[in-house]
């Protein structure tokens, strides 16, 4: 049987409430064909005690290393660090606000036998309470998203990768999706786990859900300019027609629906100015109410 050795990069800017228990998480992964290497924490500009953390959790496990970044770089140039000191064959991009589920590792780096992927990516689901307004947006756009992937292709907040290149444009500011066309454009094959899952929170607030959208619709602009590459999510079309396959009419839900699509249209309108005016979004805009994961 083969065994697929992966190394782990966890990019973590102020994480103290999650990265103990995301490294907690991925030290107890239930691992059959699979074997965790390495975890790499990259540490950037931390003014917490993420590095504490770290710490102490590399004194249990040998495999777990802290590179300390003393000034905040933003995340791709964090994954670039990440991937100039891993050492396997098979990476995989975790971010410090997931847990994943207990065998997620397994089920995204085991396809890998297959030496033509290139790419894995996890299904994202959110912790939030769909019975609020903006647990109802988490759930409907990582429900969308789970939809895009059944019938395309689109990375999201926990991926696998084969290193087939030796670094990402740092203007490229949103790491899973600069990732994808590297990987296709060799050839390679995409897949998606949809049964690889990672607990994520979405935004719980108008203001960080708007910063997060905004950011992602800009670093998607971003690589279609530089790298003439378009991500799934990027047809308004494609999303429209499964928002309507699966719309809920129940009348709250109807109400919310629209109202979601109405932010997301506003978030994607900001992006579209920010790249315009040529905004930079290397280092991110911390969405602060998404840090406070609960599973």
């Amino acid at each position: 049987m083969e065994i697929i050795r992966c190394s782990i990069g966890v990019a973590a800017y102020n994480e103290e409430a999650n990265i103990g228990r995301l490294l907690e998480r991925l030290l107890a992964q239930e691992l059959r064909t699979v074997e965790i290497a390495e975890i790499v924490v990259v540490a950037s500009g931390c003014t917490d005690n993420t590095e504490g953390i770290v710490r102490q959790w590399a004194g249990r496990d040998g495999r777990i290393q802290l590179l300390s970044q003393t000034t905040r770089q933003g995340k791709i140039a964090a994954v670039n660090l990440f991937m100039e000191v891993a050492e396997t064959a098979v990476l995989i991009l975790c971010s410090a606000d997931l847990l994943p589920a207990l065998d997620a590792i397994e089920k995204l780096a085991a396809p890998f036998t297959d030496p033509e992927l290139g790419m894995a990516a996890s299904r994202p689901v959110p912790v939030n309470s769909p019975d609020t307004f903006m647990g109802f947006a988490a759930h409907l756009l990582w429900d969308l998203h789970h939809e895009i992937n059944l019938i395309s292709f689109k990375a999201g907040e926990m991926i696998a990768f084969r290193p087939v290149f030796t670094r990402i444009p740092i203007a490229a500011v949103v790491d899973e999706a600069s990732i994808e066309p590297l990987i296709r454009g060799q050839g390679y094959r995409v897949q998606y786990v949809a049964d690889a899952i990672v607990y994520n929170k979405g935004p719980e607030s108008v203001a960080d859900f708007l910063r997060q959208r905004r950011r992602n619709h800009a670093g998607h602009l971003i690589i279609k300019q530089t790298l003439g590459y378009t991500v799934g999510t990027m047809s308004s079309l494609k999303i429209l027609t499964l928002l309507l396959r699966h719309l809920d009419w129940r009348p709250r839900q109807f109400v919310w629906t629209w109202a979601v699509v109405a932010l997301e249209g506003y978030g994607r309108f900001l992006g579209h100015r920010d790249v315009k005016k040529q905004r930079d979004h290397t280092v991110w805009e911390m969405a602060s109410t998404t840090k406070q994961l609960v599973e």
